[in-house]
């Protein structure tokens, strides 16, 4: 919670600061996110207006995850901007929507508590969309080895010359056989009632 008492309600009062906070928990996606009360760093602007305050901001935090390559885990700085209007209470709905239609109604408002405003579902979807959706650890990873699931980066000559579990080796040598049939039509001579193209 930040307090807006400083602020009053004179338009044009504007306060800069930073803080430092706990994340809030589910800061994150399935392969990545910000850890449950590690600190995140904010930047904030608050700007009182007519209608409420503008809060504009930056936060900054460690990511943890997981390379959706490789499984190996991994961390990355992430830095998110935002800018919110929290109304006051007793805000005239009316000042705030010149057009009462639907779109209005289905617009996401967020108000003071008192002099209070709460930035944590602010932070939330600033910080979430902004998270990568594939993570890796590194631009060029190779991944796993699709066959023994060996991290290719710590191996770059691996290879298999022979099949790795018995119960495949009869597939590759049916794959094998149907690789040197197509070479073997391909080897053959067409006459020239053999070319699709005549008539």
């Amino acid at each position: 919670m930040l307090d807006t008492r400083e602020l009053g309600r004179r338009p044009g009062a504007l306060k800069e600061f930073s803080r430092t906070v706990p994340a809030p928990g589910d800061l994150g996606i399935e392969v990545i996110g910000v850890p449950e009360g590690s600190p995140m760093e904010l930047d904030l602007r608050l700007e009182s207006v007519m209608e409420g305050v503008l809060v504009t901001g930056t936060a900054r935090a460690r990511l943890k995850g997981e390379c959706v390559r490789c499984l190996e885990p991994l961390e990355q700085e992430c830095e998110a901007d935002f800018q919110e209007m929290f109304s006051y209470p007793d805000a005239d709905d009316r000042s705030r929507f010149a057009d009462t239609g639907d779109d209005a109604e289905d617009e996401e408002t967020f108000r003071l508590e008192g002099d209070l405003l709460d930035l944590e579902s602010v932070l939330r979807d600033a910080v979430v969309l902004s998270l990568p959706l594939q993570p890796v650890c590194q631009e060029d990873c190779p991944g796993l080895c699709p066959r023994c699931g060996a991290r290719l980066a710590d191996e770059p000559g691996h290879d298999h010359n022979e099949a790795v579990d018995i119960r495949w080796a009869a597939l590759e040598g049916l794959a094998g056989s149907m690789r040197d049939g197509e070479k073997d039509e391909d080897n053959e001579p067409r006459t020239a009632g053999d070319d699709p193209q005549e008539k």
